[in-house]
């Protein structure tokens, strides 16, 4: 990876964060995650957390993947 191409955890498209929060939260609902609503997330376990980020990454693909599926020609 080029040195300073790194974003973290920031959106690409400034646009997109808070749609990106709310799909957090969402997700986070769906696993069960209890206190998550108010922005702290001081008491979720880093594994925990980190289902939610792996869950937000599937589910993106599958969207994109039907999104793709959409646009083919027949």
């Amino acid at each position: 990876m080029a040195r300073g191409s790194n974003t973290g955890n920031r959106a690409l498209v400034h646009a997109a964060a808070p749609a990106l929060d709310q799909f957090k939260y969402e997700i986070a609902r769906e696993l069960g995650l209890q206190g998550v609503d108010n922005g702290y997330w001081g008491e979720i376990p880093a594994r925990q957390c980190g289902a939610v980020g792996g869950q937000m990454v599937r589910k993106m693909i599958e969207m994109a993947e039907q999104d793709l599926a959409g646009r083919t020609t027949r």
